[in-house]
């Protein structure tokens, strides 16, 4: 260990659970932006994955404060945040902003979204996924042309609240980073926007692949529109998104202060494989060509033709590396930030844990938790627009089909 470093620095004070609440929250916000193109911003290509995007946001969002109540120790105290809040801490308002975002934005679009679906579905179901049905459409079964145009306004509304909302769910964790002066690996008042942008990287990356698994695993056609229209965004989102953070490293090594060299000799040492290999390389630089070549983003068609089955292996591939860099970002900024001494003069060394509550099998359990959340709001909530009921299902039910109409 070369240098000095303080004994009480030996510890980082966050591990694991911290880098992985930035990463589900990102995927929350870009999830949630990539459905807005569809429902704000007339992109019909992606329309295919607009619930599919929504429930995705949603399925994350139930999971995302999650690690923070995990390595808080005390998650039964969590409710104080709201009865003695802080107005003055960052962190302390965060409890007002998942609130705000999980019951105003979420619940709110994803019921106006459905609530027709859920009415018919409820007529046509038999035993409990009736009932199921019937309880979330919170006994609002008016189905006339004035509450679905109602409907189809509110949701809209909903949606482009939800955007700025997003910025906020995800741009105020680049704050709290970015505002700490005493650390010059985050002090930046480009890191909110770095977590942005990262973040709609990671959420359409996220989307796209559980959109591709979850068509071949129900044995339907892909459709290519959406998943060229899917890519081109990706590859613009990454060109912006790698442009922002080769701007602050830019900046960084212009201002060439006192803590330039160690941070050198951090990255060169400590962060070598998660910022240079995962971030950079893999996460960066190799999806950047994959998609520049094979996407329609540059060039109609892609340089490469290929074959669309090998295009959509392409893409698939592309993602996944996509969201490898992503969580290293965030590994990188939440321990490379705790890696180096306050005097600027040593490192030291994380080691991470298989067990316990910051330990590796902890967060796996966390990563995984989503998808089975997603997978239940899917059976209850169809996001394929080939199971979705059409306008004869509602003319054929009428007003009224054994379920009580609201007048």
């Amino acid at each position: 260990m070369p240098g000095y470093i303080y004994p009480n620095e030996f510890e980082l004070q966050w591990g694991l659970l911290i880098v992985l609440y930035p990463y589900l929250t990102g995927l929350v916000a870009g999830a949630f932006i990539l459905a807005s193109l569809e429902r704000v911003f007339n992109v019909r290509e992606v329309q295919p994955t607009y619930r599919l995007a929504l429930l995705t946001a949603l399925a994350f969002l139930l999971v995302a404060p999650l690690p923070l109540l995990a390595h808080l120790g005390h998650p039964l105290r969590s409710h104080e945040i709201f009865l003695t809040p802080n107005r003055k801490s960052a962190m302390a308002m965060f409890g007002f902003v998942y609130a705000w975002y999980l019951a105003v934005v979420l619940l709110l679009e994803v019921w106006f979204d459905y609530r027709k679906d859920l009415v018919l579905w409820a007529r046509n179901d038999r035993g409990v996924m009736r009932w199921i049905r019937y309880a979330l459409t919170l006994g609002a079964t008016d189905l006339s042309e004035r509450s679905l145009r109602f409907d189809d306004r509110a949701g809209r509304v909903i949606t482009i609240v939800g955007i700025p909302s997003a910025f906020l769910l995800h741009g105020y964790v680049g704050f709290i980073f970015g505002s700490i002066k005493a650390n010059p690996w985050w002090s930046s008042v480009l890191m909110p926007v770095v977590f942005l942008f990262s973040a709609i990287v990671s959420g359409i990356a996220l989307v796209l692949v559980i959109y591709m698994l979850t068509t071949m695993f129900r044995w339907r056609k892909v459709d290519v529109a959406c998943m060229d229209k899917l890519a081109q965004f990706l590859f613009y989102a990454i060109v912006v998104d790698f442009s922002l953070e080769a701007l602050d490293f830019i900046h960084r090594l212009y201002e060439a202060e006192e803590s330039i060299q160690i941070l050198s000799q951090m990255v060169e040492s400590r962060l070598f494989l998660s910022l240079i290999v995962l971030q950079f390389l893999m996460g960066t630089i190799i999806p950047l060509i994959m998609l520049a070549l094979v996407s329609p983003g540059l060039r109609k068609g892609g340089f490469v033709r290929l074959p669309p089955e090998l295009k959509h292996l392409t893409y698939l591939v592309a993602a996944v590396l996509i969201q490898i860099g992503i969580f290293s970002i965030r590994w990188n900024v939440v321990i490379g930030g705790q890696l180096f001494s306050k005097s600027l003069r040593g490192l030291t060394v994380y080691k991470v844990q298989l067990f316990g509550i910051e330990g590796l099998a902890m967060s796996v359990a966390l990563l995984l938790l989503p998808f089975v959340i997603l997978w239940a709001l899917v059976k209850v909530l169809p996001p394929w627009m080939d199971e979705a009921p059409g306008e004869a299902a509602l003319a054929a039910e009428g007003p009224a089909a054994g379920l009580p109409s609201q007048g």
